[in-house]
């Protein structure tokens, strides 16, 4: 057991800013923060969006003349979105693959034929808007994605298009339209804030390529567009910190916490950044709250049971996956974990039991855990539950 947590801390240290699934679900700390006018004129000093030149939405002629070539039934709104994701996604057409690296315009999206969830959303968005279709971005909280970049932890959550039919039912367009759309925590976005996430993700970017002075100018037109998005103050300061400029970076992570009490990677860079400053009590302290705080989490002992796995500790991982049910009771990914791990084992008639238990909780969610290639997906709008935030939030500290 203590291997496999040395081994967590050196490699897979993310699992421990592991996104909130619930709202309720918050990290519980007492900061004494207060708005400090230094440090907010010093990172709102923006009157205006210094970007203008760059346009997310907007489409070329080229892309509206690929349209009306091949959009030729305009007679209901559904068969225009139909035709608009076979457009995007099948291989007769456009085949947009995915690709989590860039953010793309929508013209860029066009032309490279790939891009990250925020890419595709812009193209289609703009598309679905040319023919009159109601059309909006909407962020969502799923299991989020964690990539290492160099010394630079990121992680991709998520955006998706969404947009209504009618006063009962709303379609949504997304790269995975078999994520369990019931158990999403989705929020509704304008415009204004989705240009301010596409900022977020040049300014993170533009971090990753260690070029500071214009990661903090995106930032800033991302802060300027929407000054209480949590995971730009985070990243902003995870900046500040690259260029030793302790106190502003130390602001912006508290800052990025008090606006979204969820917001475990903030709370992580102060953990480092107080335990880089000598502050071992206040570190510590976090981290107490980091630890109790992933213990509620399902997902957080699940990559516990997958670090061991990979590591071939099999009692260890059945142990965590173990954990990860009595947590939350309908997931099947957990249940074919606990199949596989022992099968590895050598307990076959308990795999055979988790793998029906896999099914059983399958069938219980009903369609949502169906998969499908179709990326359109008509749902009732109640399954649209609470706010969330998206796009790539950083973590700078080398682990």
């Amino acid at each position: 057991m203590r291997v496999i947590r040395k081994k967590l801390a050196k490699l897979l240290f993310v699992c421990l800013l592991f996104v909130a699934v619930s709202a309720c679900n918050v990290i519980r700390l007492d900061l004494n923060f207060a708005d400090d006018r230094k440090f907010e004129s010093q990172i709102l000093d923006q009157r205006e969006d210094l970007f203008t030149d760059i346009a997310p939405m907007a489409l070329s002629d080229e892309i509206i003349a690929y349209m009306e070539e091949h959009v030729t039934d305009l007679s209901t709104e559904l068969t225009i979105v139909d035709k608009l994701q076979s457009l995007l996604f099948d291989p007769n057409y456009l085949n947009i693959q995915y690709d989590d690296k860039v953010t793309r315009s929508a013209i860029q999206t066009f032309h490279d034929r790939k891009g990250n969830c925020l890419s595709v959303v812009n193209l289609y968005i703009a598309m679905a808007r040319h023919y009159g279709i109601d059309a909006k971005f909407q962020t969502v909280k799923v299991r989020p994605s964690w990539d290492r970049r160099g010394e630079i932890l990121v992680l991709s959550q998520h955006i998706n298009a969404l947009g209504r039919f009618n006063s009962s039912t709303v379609y949504v367009v997304d790269f995975t339209p078999e994520i369990t759309l019931q158990q999403l925590t989705a929020n509704i976005i304008d415009d204004r804030e989705a240009r301010a996430l596409y900022f977020n993700n040049l300014g993170a970017e533009s971090l990753i390529a260690e070029n500071y002075d214009q990661a903090i100018a995106y930032f800033k037109n991302a802060l300027y567009l929407e000054p209480e998005l949590s995971i730009v103050w985070n990243n902003i300061g995870s900046v500040y910190s690259r260029l030793e400029e302790k106190e502003t970076a130390e602001y912006a992570y508290q800052k990025a916490y008090l606006l979204d009490r969820s917001n475990a990677t903030a709370i992580n860079n102060l953990v480092r950044f107080y335990r880089s400053q000598g502050d071992v009590e206040t570190a510590n302290r976090y981290a107490k709250a980091i630890e109790r705080f992933n213990d509620r989490n399902p997902y957080f002992h699940y990559n516990l049971g997958s670090v061991a796995y990979v590591d071939e500790d099999y009692e260890a991982a059945l142990k965590h996956f173990t954990a990860a049910v009595k947590r939350k009771e309908v997931e099947p990914d957990f249940y074919l974990a606990i199949s596989k791990t022992y099968e590895k084992l050598g307990k076959p008639e308990e795999a055979a039991r988790a793998y029906q238990a896999a099914i059983e909780s399958v069938r219980i969610a009903g369609q949502i855990y169906l998969p499908s290639n179709n990326k359109v997906r008509i749902v009732d709008e109640k399954t649209i539950l609470r706010p969330a935030s998206a796009g790539f939030s950083i973590r700078t500290s080398p682990l």
